[in-house]
C-alpha cells in the first residue's frame, strides 16, 4: 500500500482510535530495536505467514533510514532451497535472546508448542510485540500488542498492519539539513515513496 493509499486510510478512519493506536505502537516497536542489534524477528502462526507486513516493513525501513527495521521473516515451514530471505526456519526463534525484538502477527491462536516457544523466547529476553485478535494465551505473554477484536469498526488485522508498517518509518528519517525538516524534504521524501518500485524479492 503506497503512501497516498495509507493517508486516505487514515482519512477514512479519523475520529476512530486506529490511526493514533497504530503509530503509538509502531513509536513503541522502532524504540525496541536497536539499530546495534540483530533487527526486528517477524513471526505468523503456524497457518499464517505475514510476507506482506514484511514486504512493507522493508520498505519502510530503507525509506527511513532505519535498515534496523528491516525484518528477519521467520517461515513455520521454510525449505533449504528457498531464497535466502524466505529460508529462515522456526530455529531463529529458539536462538533469540536478550535485546532482541519480536513482532509476531496472530489472526488466530498459536498452537501449543507455538506458545510455548514464545514463552520461552519471552524468558529469554525477547521483547515481544504483538498485532492479535484477542486471544488470552497471546496477550499474557505480549510486552506490547495492537489488538484488532473481529467486528472492530469494521476493521480487521490486515488494515492494522498497513497502518502499523507505514508508521514505522516514521520519525526515523535522517535529516538532511540542520534543525527541522523543510517542506521541500518532506515533499522528496513523499515522492520517494510514490516513485519507488515494489519490492521484487517478495
Amino acid at each position: 500500500m503506497d503512501a497516498v493509499r495509507v493517508a486516505l486510510l487514515r482519512e477514512v478512519l479519523a475520529g476512530t482510535e486506529w490511526p493514533g493506536a497504530a503509530r503509538r505502537f509502531a513509536s513503541a516497536l522502532r524504540g525496541s530495536v536497536s539499530p546495534r542489534g540483530e533487527g526486528l524477528l517477524l513471526l505468523g502462526t503456524e497457518e499464517y505467514e505475514p510476507w506482506h507486513l514484511a514486504a512493507h516493513l522493508v520498505d519502510e525501513a530503507a525509506w527511513s533510514g532505519r535498515t534496523e527495521l528491516a525484518p528477519t521473516l521467520i517461515r513455520h515451514r521454510a525449505r533449504p532451497g528457498d531464497p535466502p530471505h524466505l529460508a529462515v526456519g522456526p530455529a531463529r526463534l529458539h536462538r533469540a535472546r536478550r535485546g532482541e525484538t519480536l513482532l509476531l502477527v496472530a489472526p488466530d491462536r498459536p498452537g501449543d508448542a507455538l506458545l510455548t516457544d514464545l514463552e520461552a523466547a519471552r524468558r529469554a529476553g525477547v521483547t515481544l510485540f504483538t498485532l492479535d485478535t484477542g486471544d488470552r494465551d497471546v496477550l499474557s505473554l505480549a510486552h506490547e500488542s495492537l489488538t484488532v477484536a473481529p467486528g472492530t469498526d469494521g476493521i480487521d488485522l490486515d488494515t492494522v498492519q498497513h497502518l502499523v508498517s507505514a508508521a514505522a518509518g516514521e520519525n526515523g528519517h535522517p535529516l538532511p539539513v540542520r534543525g527541522r525538516r523543510t517542506f521541500r524534504d518532506r515533499v522528496a521524501r513523499l515522492v520517494d515513496h510514490l516513485t519507488s518500485p515494489p519490492p521484487e524479492r517478495w
